[in-house]
């Protein structure tokens, strides 16, 4: 990825994911880098696009800030989701 804003290393949470942006009358795949760590005590999750395959999308990373209990909720409902999805294949 050039340009890249999210710093991407051994550590990562995940890298070259599939990625999806979506506009007002566009939409637009490109790889993603997801990350989480954390700070000032709080938890905090960034993706980034791949800007270079995208045509709509500049350079950018967004980031949300949760608390411990905010993470540890979307920590269960990714466990749920991952359930449905599995019992669907």
């Amino acid at each position: 990825m050039a340009d890249r804003i999210i710093k991407v290393n051994a550590y990562t949470t995940f890298t070259l994911l599939d990625g999806e942006a979506e506009g007002h009358g566009w939409t637009e795949d490109a790889l993603a880098v997801l990350n989480v760590t954390t700070d000032d005590g709080d938890v905090r999750l960034e993706i980034e696009l791949d800007n270079t395959d995208t045509e709509h999308v500049p350079a950018h990373a967004e980031r949300a800030t949760l608390s411990p209990e905010e993470a540890r909720e979307l920590a269960g409902e990714l466990e749920s989701y991952a359930d449905r999805a599995e019992s669907d294949e």
